[in-house]
């Protein structure tokens, strides 16, 4: 193996070992680094992450347990018909693992996370818990003011936290950060969509995973070596059918389900894993007032999802489409996380516009800790195999 190819490995391997602690290592070694220092969770799907950010601290994305980690208190908490994602937090939690979070940000994305909030606010007296709520009106006179009054209790929440104010200078500077970081990103994505051969999704959705824990600047960083690694080595080429992924915003996919889509002869061209990193899809204003910035760029220029309201018609599968077309996908697959409720009201609309658009589909669902994968991979390869077929026709 030449030393490009051991570039990327070394690359995937540090994030494939992120991905695997669970005892979160790497913020443990940020903290200790420096006196003082904070950490903040935050649930799918997305938070500002500027905020936390701009007050010094450490923003920690925490997408439960996966299939790692056996849930025994966390089902004593939630009924057996909802996602398996909150229980796995709370396992998280009550075992010890998310004792160097000094608080938690839960966002606005079904009933399961608002009411896991509640709870976590009952079990973790101790610790900061906001729940994030989000506009469901995008006037700015409206809705935008209503998400800048949301965003300013965090900050002062934060600020206090810290032992000083968040200010406009400080904000401003994230949210330079976090334009390189959303740019970085974006770079990876077209080149996925652009090399699917050469960036392999199961790749790709680990070095994501590692920005849960690894500061932005660092992870911006990461990218680029990515990148820069994947082009100077060559990998085989196949005739894939190329489709979008859609559905796993919240709770995530395992890994190997990631993998047996892949091998059934697909390549992932686009998708709604880490929404976290992505729901913003352009650069934030820099300049001028950035709690107005952050609220313009959320409600003008963030990611349609099954998981936000939007009452306009017209919008409905736009993002959809816009990721099929922009990426030259063949279908689309539909997965999402059992008893979510936010994913699976939508499919059947979306799947209407794929019909009329005559954009072939297939759909399954799935836990975090799925441990059966042929079936998927069967379907998938089926599916593949007729987008093949019906394009040869």
């Amino acid at each position: 193996m030449s030393t490009k190819e051991n570039r990327v490995t070394e690359i995937i391997s540090r994030c494939s070992a992120l991905f695997e602690d669970l005892e979160f290592g790497a913020v443990k070694k940020w903290k200790a680094a420096a006196p003082g220092r904070k950490a903040i969770g935050y649930m799918p799907v997305y938070v500002p992450h500027e905020i936390v950010h701009a007050a010094g601290m450490l923003p920690v994305g925490i997408f439960g347990g996966g299939d790692q980690l056996e849930v025994i208190q966390g089902d004593a908490y939630y009924q057996s018909y909802i996602c398996r994602i909150p229980r796995s937090t709370v396992e998280l939690g009550l075992t010890g693992r998310l004792d160097c979070l000094d608080g938690m940000l839960f966002p606005s994305t079904c009933d399961v996370i608002r009411n896991l909030s509640g709870m976590w606010q009952i079990m973790f007296k101790n610790k900061y818990v906001r729940y994030v709520d989000v506009p469901q009106d995008y006037d700015d006179a409206v809705g935008g003011q209503f998400y800048i009054h949301e965003m300013q209790q965090i900050r002062e929440d934060l600020g206090k936290l810290a032992g000083r104010p968040v200010t406009d200078e400080a904000l401003r500077a994230s949210i330079v950060v976090y334009n390189a970081h959303r740019k970085a990103i974006r770079d990876l994505y077209a080149y996925r969509a652009a090399k699917p051969w050469q960036a392999p999704t199961a790749e790709v959705y680990l070095l994501l995973r590692a920005g849960c824990v690894l500061p932005p600047e660092e992870h911006t960083r990461l990218v680029h070596d990515y990148l820069a690694a994947c082009e100077t080595q060559q990998r085989p080429k196949r005739d894939n059918a190329r489709v979008v992924v859609t559905g796993p915003f919240c709770e995530q996919p395992p890994l190997g389900l990631i993998k047996s889509i892949e091998m059934s002869g697909c390549y992932i061209v686009d998708d709604e894993f880490m929404l976290a990193f992505r729901w913003l899809m352009d650069e934030v204003e820099e300049t001028g007032d950035p709690m107005q910035a952050l609220s313009k760029a959320f409600l003008h220029r963030s990611a349609q999802s099954s998981s936000k309201y939007d009452a306009r018609k017209e919008d409905k599968g736009r993002f959809l489409l816009h990721q099929v077309k922009s990426r030259g996908a063949e279908g689309v697959v539909f997965a999402a996380p059992s008893f979510c409720d936010p994913a699976l009201l939508e499919r059947p609309m979306l799947q209407e516009i794929l019909a009329r658009h005559k954009i072939p589909y297939t759909a399954f669902k799935y836990a975090e800790n799925t441990g059966q994968m042929a079936p998927i991979r069967e379907q998938a390869g089926t599916f593949a195999d007729s987008i093949k077929l019906w394009s040869a026709a």
